[in-house]
């Protein structure tokens, strides 16, 4: 299995583009992958860079409603004429974030309810198988660390704002040669949550683990606080995981996770490529 990382918040060199956002292009015995797009048509550009045909991919996953993640999908669509969109059927809610740590003033972060019309969309609803050895799933139960941050993180429920419940938010397990891959994009639910859900779900441990872990919120430039990284760093080292973290995770909190995990946790960025 090998993982190219076409975007991410920062780059390996300036040759490639990076924003606030991430999209993985993921190559499987199932097929090729496009995991989100990052916020805008700029993953592209890394693609070439690295090499992936985007028109070749077989099918996308949108891991969630934010514009973060599915702001390139317009750009995938044009470039792409026959892989299938999967996404969860709440994702073209509307979603918004607040401006500041106290509260003042709200902005848009969903992503374009035109893609929505694209016959290639598929909108799901729990659990999907999407191909062999790959599984979706959106239902996550338990609240443990869950991010400070999602307070200022909100959708619109009967005209009103309310608090971002994230049932938008689905994983991806890919089994293949015997290992299990979870590939998360921002971790909402709580990244400790959903691997023990995915653990359930595969019935083993993950040999691995992809993606932002939402201990970050750049809107309000703040990290969680460092009981909540130290106890969410202790979870992680009672599996026999590798960790591969990236975007909403925030480089102050890596930092400090890297120094209680060692080598079990590395940063991604994009022009990365992995070999699993």
């Amino acid at each position: 299995m090998k993982i190219s990382v076409l975007m991410e918040n920062t780059a390996l060199s300036t040759e490639f583009a990076c924003e606030h956002g991430l999209s993985l292009h993921i190559q499987t015995k199932a097929g090729k992958i496009l995991f989100d797009t990052g916020k805008s048509g700029s993953f592209l550009k890394n693609a070439h860079l690295l090499g992936v045909n985007l028109a070749l991919v077989d099918l996308a996953i949108l891991s969630h409603g934010h514009f973060d993640h599915g702001g390139g999908l317009m750009s995938f669509l044009e470039i792409n004429r026959k892989a299938p969109i999967y996404m969860h059927e709440k994702a073209f809610g509307e979603h918004f974030s607040r401006r500041d740590q106290n509260g003042n003033g709200v902005y848009p972060i969903g992503i374009d309810p035109m893609i929505k019309l694209n016959p290639r969309v598929n909108l799901l609803k729990g659990d999907f198988s999407v191909g062999k050895g790959l599984l979706l799933f959106s239902s996550v139960p338990g609240h443990k660390f869950e991010a400070h941050s999602n307070q200022n993180l909100l959708r619109r429920e009967e005209g009103q704002l309310v608090l971002d419940t994230f049932s938008h938010e689905q994983n991806l397990i890919i089994n293949q040669g015997g290992k299990n891959v979870l590939i998360s994009g921002c971790s909402h639910r709580g990244i400790i949550n959903i691997i023990e859900q995915a653990i359930q779900l595969a019935g083993a441990p993950m040999d691995a683990v992809i993606g932002g872990f939402h201990l970050s919120s750049p809107s309000i430039g703040t990290s969680e606080p460092d009981e909540t990284i130290e106890a969410i760093a202790k979870a992680l080292l009672a599996w026999p995981t590798r960790y591969y973290t990236c975007h909403c995770t925030g480089l102050e909190a890596y930092e400090k996770l890297r120094i209680l995990m060692g080598d079990q946790i590395r940063y991604i960025q994009a022009g990365a490529e992995l070999t699993i």
